[in-house]
């Protein structure tokens, strides 16, 4: 089993990326050798007919790694749409294989990899796989990226609940201010009643423009599910 995490959110905009490579770069300051993953990246730029996926570069640059693109995101599409229905618009298709084979690649060259998924974890890749049968696939603990403000409660638990309901270890909760905000009562309140109702750790809050996530990446590295099974 491979040693890593699985970083989803629930939702898009959220701030998985910025979670990602901040939580890459804490590992590689305690000198782990971390692979990286985005395997799917919607919404890419053009440049001179190429596809620029913003993400994965970005976890590229975190890690530091000599690692191709085409290894770290092998589905990248124009639109900014849900992978499944990029691909259908882009007359292609996604092969949950390619994306297998790569991370396993990564997997016998790193000692640690980070793999960011797309949205939610119920994002479709094909017609009957999700980012939740992926992470079912890749057997990685699951990190859920939540926004701090009123409706999180009800959409960090569907996302728990979903996991859940096909057994995928779940590591913990980062609460991640995404953008500048106040913090209110719901702020104050919700990640006590998120972690009290689903029974997991809140790994940490992290506020904008905050980069040292040292204290996540300790906890990160600490968790007893990281490749050694479901974490209820």
């Amino acid at each position: 089993m491979a040693k890593g995490i699985f970083i989803t959110g629930t939702d898009t905009g959220v701030g998985k990326t910025y979670i990602a490579e901040r939580l890459v770069s804490g590992l590689r300051r305690k000198g782990m050798n971390v692979g990286v993953m985005k395997p799917a990246e919607t919404g890419c730029g053009n440049r001179a007919g190429r596809l620029i996926p913003s993400d994965a570069l970005r976890l590229k640059k975190a890690a530091a790694t000599d690692d191709s693109l085409a290894l770290i995101n092998p589905y990248r599409f124009r639109e900014p749409l849900a992978p499944f229905v990029a691909a259908q618009r882009a007359g292609k298709k996604i092969d949950p294989r390619v994306i297998t084979r790569s991370f396993n690649t990564l997997c016998r060259k790193h000692e640690f990899v980070v793999v960011e998924g797309a949205g939610g974890i119920m994002v479709p890749l094909t017609r009957h796989f999700t980012y939740r049968e992926l992470a079912y696939t890749m057997r990685l603990p699951v990190v859920i990226v939540a926004r701090p403000g009123l409706g999180t409660i009800n959409h960090t638990l569907l996302t728990v609940s979903a996991l859940r309901l096909q057994d995928i270890p779940v590591a913990g909760i980062i609460i991640n201010y995404a953008i500048e905000r106040r913090v209110g009562l719901a702020e104050e309140t919700s990640p006590s009643i998120i972690a009290e109702m689903s029974d997991l750790p809140i790994l940490g809050t992290v506020f904008h423009g905050e980069e040292n996530l040292a204290r996540i990446v300790g906890q990160v590295l600490a968790l007893p599910c990281n490749g050694k099974g479901s974490h209820r």
